[in-house]
This record gives C-alpha cells, structure tokens and sequence, in this order.
C-alpha cells in the first residue's frame, strides 16, 4: 500500500524528486567508497504476487547506497497502481530519480530508473536495438563524487531465450559507453539477462580502444531466482580499472521483494582531483 502522504502530493501536483527530504542526502560528500546497488524491482511485486513499493523501499533503505540502478519500473501505469514509482522512491529515500522509458504501457509507461544522492550534472537515454517482444533503452547518469565526474549505467537487455537481440544491445551499449574520456570513467550495471561466460557479457567488455575497455567486477553469487537462486544475470562493470578498486561486492539475501536479488558494489576512485 502507498501512504496518504504520497497521495496527497499527487493531487497537488507538487515535484517529488526528492522534494520532500531535500535531494542528496547526507551520505553524497562522506569519505566512504562509491556504494551502487542494482537491482530489478518487478514493478514492486514480490514473491508472494503482492504489489508492495514500501517493501521495496525498505530494502533499498537498508542498503544505504549513494547510486541505485532500478530495472522493471513503472511509471503511471494502472498495474502499479498509476504511482510514478521512480519518483515516490526517490521521495522516500531522499534521492534524486531519472526514469528511462522502454514503451507505453497500461496507462503509462514501463521502463528503468535511476536513483541518486550525488549531485546529478547530467542525464542521458538512448535507444538500444529493439527485442522481438520490446523495445529497450540505457540511462546514463554523469554524477560528481570526490571531486570526479562518473558516468553511472543502468541497462536491461533483452530476456529471450534466443541471444541475438541481447548481444545485439550488448555491442551498441558498450559503443556507446566506450566513448567516455579517461576523465570520465564509466560504471555499468544492471540486468543483463544473461551469464558471465556468455557472449553478451563478452560484447559489453569488448572495445576497439582498448583503455575505455569495460571490464566485468561480479557478482560471483547467483541472482536470480531470489528464493533459490541458480544464475547469475544481474552484473557490474567498469572501466578503466586503473580509476577504482574494488572494496566491497555481494549478492543481498533478499528472497522476497523481487524475483531477482539486489547487487551491491563499493568502489573507491583513485586520482580524485
């Protein structure tokens, strides 16, 4: 259920963008590493069929990152009960929210979001190859930590069974991505629907210049199912390696908010300004 307080604000019309705890929150200027988590959220809907978003926010709450890649994101959509979901946990949370459309859907639209306690300097969508069954799109966050501008990545690929439409979005979002300068390093996360070993994730770390290489972090746990899980789908990477190391990477043992479990990586930069 959603409070009366959100409801409230949607019939005032008011902005919601972290509008009602102040935007960035405490944590995005503390000398701690980099804490990103990804994770697909099922437009709310837990194991147990009940749509639920305060359940999702609490996990979320919990893990207390500065950066959450949200994947399975409705927005005004009469399934979620017409919430702008990436906005309401945004406002929960008190984090800044970009929402990259997928397609129209049940009244409004379907797609990813991005969350934010780090100041926002710039917003990115852009098309990826369709599926057969749905188009896709990539956000693309650049947001300042320690003094650096970060290019934070949040993809869904395609989920059929058949890979072609999947490595198809792997090769042009690693293009894309692989035009960062060595000023911008570039973080990637998200549901890639697909394996460590597999070509996709071969594609996404394939590069013709070499030093805007992305290369995969983890997880080494599965992902998805949440209850018993037996893939690992869900995945981080980075590059150039030589701008961070890694202090931190683990699957959470969340089996009922979501059919996938959230990743969480921390990252401390190196050469801050």
């Amino acid at each position: 259920m959603i409070s009366s307080r959100w409801l409230v604000w949607i019939a005032l019309g008011l902005p919601l963008l972290g509008a009602c705890k102040g935007g960035p929150g405490p944590h995005a200027h503390a000398d701690r590493p980099l804490r990103v988590v990804s994770y697909n959220i099922r437009h709310g809907v837990g194991m147990d069929d009940h749509l639920d978003l305060e359940r999702t926010a609490r996990v979320l709450r919990e893990l207390d990152a500065d950066v959450v890649l949200l994947q399975e994101v409705d927005e005004i959509c009469g399934r979620s009960g017409s919430i702008d979901q990436a906005a309401w946990l945004a406002n929960e949370l008190g984090m800044q929210a970009r929402f990259a459309p997928f397609m129209a859907f049940d009244g409004g639209r379907y797609g990813l979001a991005t969350l934010s306690r780090l100041p926002i300097e710039n917003a990115e969508v852009f098309a990826l190859p369709p599926g057969r069954l749905e188009p896709r799109s990539a956000l693309v966050l650049t947001v300042e930590w320690q003094g650096r501008d970060l290019r934070v990545a949040n993809a869904h690929l395609d989920w059929l069974a058949d890979d072609a439409e999947r490595w198809r979005q792997a090769q042009t979002l690693a293009l894309r991505l692989g035009e960062a300068t060595p000023q911008s390093p570039v973080l990637l996360g998200g549901d890639l629907n697909d394996t460590p070993e597999s070509r996709t994730l071969t594609a996404l770390q394939t590069n013709p210049n070499p030093s805007a290489a992305l290369r995969r972090l983890g997880p080494n746990s599965f992902t998805f199912p949440a209850p018993t899980p037996e893939r690992t789908i869900d995945h981080f990477l980075f590059g150039p390696l030589g701008f961070a190391r890694v202090s931190g990477l683990r699957v959470v043992d969340e089996t009922q908010a979501s059919d996938h479990r959230p990743i969480v990586v921390e990252l401390v930069l190196r050469h801050a300004k």
